[in-house]
């Protein structure tokens, strides 16, 4: 339930053209809706301005498939991360608008005519080939929060002219998002670059002693360029939202 459906179907009931207790069997799920393994938050579009996103990754085919029956009935949208093939095969023989995005492992089911557009661009920076997973995930998620996402990928600190060469790109963003692995290094660089908001996403990319990423997300966090903002590792959709708020969802 979005704010603006919320709107319209209060107009219908003020001005007659919906009875009260129509009105009231529509609103039947609000704030949420309790599944035998999922409470679904239909109230969340209201509170914070985007629905619930589905984390697909530990749940079942089956589980995942009525959560997300449940908020396209609601919201006719959904957004689920960390998606299997199989999921989203699932998904997509019953949603035929479905996109799967097999490298960010995302699902959404764009609403009819698309997102809502809302203002600000996000450049989603990624040091490496192998950061991509994580750097798409942010992409289609600020996507799908109805922000323009930009990418630019494989532009680490190993070749730092490549980055400097998309410098211009660099500044007309609104937000930067900066995936890297291995040492984590390339989001101080751009943060010492650039005036606006920087997230730093640490990825588990790289060899023994990264640590899954730990190290990267220890670099990060100890960032000398001033304002650097860090989420966790692979957390490329806390990342998109968290840029989200920043322009205001």
């Amino acid at each position: 339930m979005t704010p603006e459906r919320l709107e319209a179907l209060l107009v219908e009931v003020a001005t007659g053209r919906l009875s009260p207790e129509s009105a009231l069997s529509r609103l039947r799920h609000l704030p949420f809706e309790d599944l035998p393994f999922a409470r679904v938050d239909h109230h969340r579009p209201l509170r914070q301005g985007h629905p619930e996103v589905v984390f697909c990754q530990g749940k079942t085919v089956e589980q995942v498939v009525e959560i997300c029956a449940r908020l396209a009935e609601a919201n006719e949208s959904f957004l689920g991360t960390r998606a299997s093939e199989e999921m989203a095969r699932a998904l997509a023989a019953r949603f035929e608008r479905l996109e799967w995005n097999r490298l960010g492992r995302t699902v959404y089911l764009p609403p009819p005519g698309g997102p809502p557009r809302r203002t600000g661009t996000v450049l989603v920076v990624s040091a490496g080939t192998g950061d991509l997973p994580v750097a798409e995930e942010a992409a289609v998620t600020v996507e799908a929060f109805g922000h323009g996402a930009q990418r630019l990928a494989d532009v680490g600190v190993a070749g730092i002219h490549r980055l400097l060469a998309e410098e211009e790109r660099l500044h007309q963003a609104d937000v930067v998002i900066v995936v890297a692995g291995m040492e984590g290094a390339l989001p101080s660089v751009v943060g010492g670059l650039v005036r606006v908001p920087v997230i730093a996403v640490p990825t588990s990319v790289g060899y023994g002693a990264s640590f899954g990423g730990l190290a990267a997300l220890l670099a990060m966090l100890n960032s000398c360029a001033a304002g650097v903002t860090v989420v966790n590792i692979d957390n490329g959709f806390g990342a998109a939202a968290a840029a989200s708020r920043i322009l205001g969802a």
